[in-house]
């Protein structure tokens, strides 16, 4: 069974996206922030991180070149979403590694579609 990281400090947001990953059949480990979400990548790597932008200790792209320089998860996919959807946020986006980048309210089968696509059962 997969497993997916969701890094949010919208305690809503999170919700909704564990619950729509759940219903998949995919595990879900959460973090609220970049610190919590370092610390569960330390204990276990899951097998793909649907990241914020705006998190309250670091930006989700500062998270993202972190995670795409270090040879421990550079090959983890990365899936950011973000109210900010214009196409220079995409652009950092992936410019930093992400593999895909999401507008949020996040729609469900958009998200199970490109986690399909990133990591294929």
């Amino acid at each position: 069974m997969k497993t997916i990281l969701v890094v949010d400090d919208s305690l809503t947001d999170l919700e909704i996206v564990s619950l729509y990953l759940k219903k998949a059949g995919l595990i879900v480990v959460s973090a609220m922030s970049g610190e919590q979400a370092e610390e569960k990548l330390h204990q276990s790597q899951p097998d793909l991180i649907v990241l914020d932008v705006i998190l309250p200790d670091q930006s989700g792209f500062e998270l993202c070149r972190k995670l795409k320089t270090d040879p421990h998860t550079s090959k983890i996919p990365v899936v950011i979403s973000s109210t900010k959807g214009t196409d220079v946020d995409k652009m950092w986006g992936n410019m930093l590694g992400a593999n895909a980048y999401l507008p949020k309210p996040i729609d469900e089968a958009e998200l199970l579609r490109t986690i399909e696509q990133l990591i294929p059962t």
